[in-house]
């Protein structure tokens, strides 16, 4: 999907996958369920598997962790607008050949990690 560039300039409307804050308290796999819900409207099913973490330190005194699984999903999609202004299903050879990708997702996919 793509972020929407009004709520997100900074990301300059690159392709990503969903994503979304960690909430303290709640298990990693719910924040995941939910934010898949949230952006996307499709439901998380069976045990999603972690393939990558990356540290991101963007600003002085910032450090974020970001967590990438995979998983299989289940419904409908019905795109949050206000997170993205679209979305695309891509063969994992056709993502991979995307140019206008979000940086840390293509490092993901340069490692083959999925």
């Amino acid at each position: 999907m793509k972020r929407s560039i009004l709520k997100y300039p900074e990301v300059k409307s690159r392709w990503d996958i969903v994503g979304g804050r960690i909430n303290a308290g709640v298990s990693l796999i719910e924040n995941l369920k939910r934010e898949i819900f949230e952006e996307t409207n499709l439901k998380l099913v069976g045990a999603p598997k972690l393939i990558y973490a990356q540290d991101i330190l963007r600003k002085v005194g910032h450090h974020v962790v970001r967590l990438t699984y995979i998983g299989e999903s289940k419904g409908k999609i019905k795109l949050d607008k206000e997170e993205n202004d679209i979305y695309e299903w891509f063969s994992l050879k056709e993502l991979k050949k995307l140019k206008d990708i979000d940086i840390y997702l293509k490092e993901v996919l340069k490692n083959n990690l999925i």
